[in-house]
């Protein structure tokens, strides 16, 4: 019956901790609804990869990004930090000039500055948003430390 009892319990407090950073748009607390998914700006700054590791650690991905106006929303999220440079999801490490998203999704939508990408010297394979005054997409070399933005798909709360 204590077994009961504890099982019980501990099932109820695991819905509670789930209602209590659910918010009442579908992201997590800290999170922002964008169209079908949250994204969350981490002003930590990482090399690509620990930046990649750290919102898989959190549910997600580094941020893809699908159309124009999605990319306008998700720079709002850099905005407070003064849209400095940023890393997101693309790469082409696996391939020279065949970028890939880290969330699989296709890469279509692009904003590449004028001339790039331009992998800098065969080595820059990882994707940072808000470069120069354009505020475009540049390659960069995956070690340089940057803040980054993270995306997850939105989940059902409860209530």
């Amino acid at each position: 019956m204590k077994l009961l009892t504890v099982s019980a319990l501990l099932c109820a407090m695991m819905a509670m901790s789930t209602d209590a950073v659910c918010s009442h748009r579908g992201c997590p607390y800290g999170w922002t609804r964008i169209y079908r998914r949250c994204f969350l700006f981490v002003p930590r700054a990482m090399n690509w990869a620990a930046a990649e590791r750290n919102c898989l650690s959190m549910g997600g991905n580094l941020a893809s990004v699908h159309s124009s106006r999605e990319y306008h929303l998700i720079q709002r999220l850099t905005a407070r930090y003064g849209k400095g440079v940023t890393w997101i999801g693309g790469t082409d490490a696996s391939g020279e000039a065949v970028w890939l998203w880290s969330d699989g999704s296709r890469f279509r939508y692009r904003h590449w500055c004028r001339g790039e990408p331009n992998n800098g010297r065969g080595r820059q394979h990882c994707l940072q948003i808000n470069y120069s005054g354009s505020k475009c997409w540049d390659d960069q070399y995956c070690h340089v430390r940057r803040p980054s933005i993270c995306a997850r798909k939105i989940f059902t709360c409860r209530g």
